[in-house]
């Protein structure tokens, strides 16, 4: 089977099954098969695929077909031009929480760079991990209630050769957790129980419910969050939380109740509000 004739067969199968990009998802997993060789796609379409190839493929493809994320089948995931690793006991890191990353960094070149960052609710560590990579002197600890997740996290950190400027903890928001920080992050679990089941199946079938249920009104986790944040913040201090569509409002005032100042919104690129800061007291 040529490469182009494998491209538009898997295509073809991936739309009968609803897959939304099927093509670029079809191609994806091709150049996986072919080591990483995207530009092969283009300049040599004619080129027959061994049977071992072949075999590979149909298997990817399978697998994609029962709507398994293309992350999840090759265990990574890109996130602010790194290579992340994924498994389905972490979320997928996505491109909206690249919103967080960007306030972040802007808000410290306003003030000043921070020496010590507190990531809840780590996953992956995509988040403290790229915050690392572009503050150098600073460290970081990353804190999950998932075993597996903080496995990832470690993994990655490894990966990134930031392991010795982070750590990660097993903990309950803050119930672990010693010492102040000049930046929080948190990206909580935020969607309501009840729209769970209705989420689109990557997400309902293969994310873990554990990063993904907000509880009743989907701010469960942001009030027990910032009942608690204060004291955890340096004079001054900057915390961002990731939101859902149309959250902002509410977590900003449960951020002016915790006593925060200078609250600000800071939306995507699809000019949705994304992500919601605010800064301790001196």
């Amino acid at each position: 089977m040529r490469i182009d004739e494998a491209l538009r067969g898997a295509t073809k199968l991936l739309a009968a099954h609803s897959i939304e990009g099927a093509r670029r998802d079809a191609a994806v997993l091709l150049v996986s098969v072919l080591g990483g060789d995207r530009e092969i796609l283009f300049r040599a379409p004619e080129q027959i695929l061994t049977e071992p190839e072949v075999q590979q493929f149909q298997k990817l493809i399978d697998r994609r077909a029962t709507r398994e994320p293309v992350s999840h089948i090759l265990g990574q995931r890109e996130f602010w031009s790194r290579d992340f690793f994924v498994t389905s006991d972490v979320l997928d890191p996505r491109p909206d929480s690249e919103t967080l990353i960007d306030a972040v960094l802007k808000q410290t070149k306003e003030t000043r760079e921070p020496d010590a960052i507190l990531d809840l609710g780590t996953g992956s560590g995509c988040l403290l991990l790229t915050l690392l990579a572009e503050i150098k002197n600073a460290k970081g600890v990353g804190v999950d209630l998932s075993d597996k997740a903080l496995e990832i996290a470690v993994k990655n950190a490894k990966s990134l050769s930031l392991e010795d400027r982070s750590s990660f903890l097993k903990s309950l928001w803050f119930e672990n957790v010693s010492g102040t920080f000049d930046v929080i992050v948190s990206n909580p679990p935020y969607i309501e129980t009840d729209d769970i089941a209705g989420l689109q199946t990557e997400v309902r079938d293969f994310e873990p419910h554990l990063a993904l249920d907000g509880g009743e009104d989907g701010l469960e986790c942001y009030r027990q969050i910032t009942a608690e944040i204060s004291v955890f913040l340096k004079p001054e201090g900057f915390v961002i939380f990731e939101v859902g569509i149309g959250q902002d409002v509410a977590v900003g005032n449960l951020m002016r109740g915790a006593g925060f100042e200078n609250i600000k919104v800071h939306y995507d690129l699809a000019s949705v509000a994304r992500c919601v800061s605010g800064q301790s007291k001196k």
